[in-house]
């Protein structure tokens, strides 16, 4: 399966259905909601509500039930792209090739709109319509999303960061940041997705697939560090360097460009031996670790 085919896939329905679920713009408050679309419709890789889909799919859940929890993951990941390009935050001018919320219209209309998505996905994950999804079931997807938001997830990960600022951090430190700061969402992608089909106490798809979806997180974070020294700015949709610009400690920086990429490749293993147990077609979700890797954007 080519690299990019996993994400391909599901791209259709995941345009349509975030296009959908949007506040208008011809609504008050007319910016607010302007902000919101120009963030969300920006495009970008939709890995994690590809990830949501995949799982669903593979475990034999309807789509449209699965595209409930994949929209609430891209709302919620784009409501953090939003507040982490923030002065306060990472300072970006740039995300998906365009000027970040903040430069295109205003700190506090970004702030609000990255409130109001996160805001959108659990507005949406608590009240449409998933046809044979029971309450149990629907209330751990919420539970397993917010945990990912949280001090232990993208919050925590983020103040981790900011904390780290100037500083050399042990491998063992930068790992347990970009666990809570890229690899909770991820792996919250994974558990929803499989949510749709099985429950919350069915521990042997469970475990093995949060096993993937933390090592595919890692796998992912040591990639985007390695572009951000050797990447091509067209392609990454941002000003490369932006990590040693601000003093952070990288993989790059503590392994090399070369023992960064193996460290991906052997996290990239690993969440491949976690599906291998699986009774199911696995295709698609190995597809994605190997996309972790291979992927120049």
């Amino acid at each position: 399966m080519p690299p990019e085919s996993p994400l391909e896939h599901y791209r259709e329905l995941i345009e349509q259905r975030l296009e959908a679920c949007l506040p208008s713009v011809d609504t008050p408050p007319a910016r607010l909601h302007r902000a919101m679309r120009y963030s969300v419709l920006a495009g970008g890789k939709r890995l994690r509500p590809a990830l949501v889909l995949a799982t669903a799919d593979m475990l034999g859940a309807s789509p449209e039930v699965a595209a409930i929890p994949a929209v609430a993951v891209e709302l919620v990941h784009v409501y953090s792209l939003i507040h982490d390009d923030l002065p306060a935050m990472d300072d970006d001018d740039w995300r998906r090739g365009q000027p970040s919320c903040h430069k295109a219209f205003d700190e506090a209309t970004a702030i609000l709109a990255g409130d109001a998505l996160q805001t959108l996905a659990f507005e949406i994950l608590a009240g449409e319509p998933m046809a044979g999804c029971p309450p149990a079931r629907r209330l751990a997807m919420m539970h397993e999303l917010a945990l990912a938001c949280g001090t232990r997830g993208m919050g925590g990960g983020q103040a981790l960061d900011l904390d780290a600022s100037g500083k050399t951090l042990t491998l063992a430190a930068l790992r347990q940041l970009h666990g809570w700061k890229t690899g909770a969402l991820i792996r919250a992608s994974v558990v929803l997705g499989a949510l749709c089909a099985v429950e919350a106490d069915d521990a042997d798809v469970l475990m093995p697939l949060r096993t993937f979806a933390e090592e595919v997180g890692l796998a992912f974070q040591i990639q985007d560090d390695i572009l951000d020294v050797v990447g091509d700015q067209q392609r990454l949709g941002k000003m490369p360097g932006s990590d040693s610009a601000r003093d952070k400690t990288t993989y790059v920086t503590l392994l090399g460009v070369e023992g960064a990429r193996q460290e991906a490749l052997q996290r990239r293993d690993l969440a491949l031996q976690a599906l291998e147990g699986l009774p199911y077609n696995t295709d698609s979700l190995r597809a994605f670790a190997h996309l972790a890797v291979d992927r120049d954007h």
